[in-house]
């Protein structure tokens, strides 16, 4: 496994719980609510670099597309 994939295997894991435990929803829940945000798709495409940020910070990503309904990165 390269270290990308590894990486990013590693956020949606730690993303998939943050998102389990703060909406009270199912697991499977959260994987369709992730999956089809603009934030999981940013997150595999390897130009965005998003992959070397924390889990955290990409979860605070995806809370702030869920409210205003766009992908919004704070890195210029």
């Amino acid at each position: 496994m390269d270290k990308v994939k590894f990486l990013t295997d590693q956020n949606v894991q730690d993303i998939i719980a943050f998102i389990v435990d703060d909406n009270k929803v199912e697991y499977d829940e959260a994987l369709d609510l992730f999956y089809q945000s603009q934030t999981f798709e940013k997150l595999h495409d390897e130009a965005t670099g998003l992959y070397r940020e924390s889990a955290a910070y990409i979860y605070e990503l995806f809370k702030t597309e869920q409210k205003t309904g766009n992908f919004i990165s704070t890195e210029q």
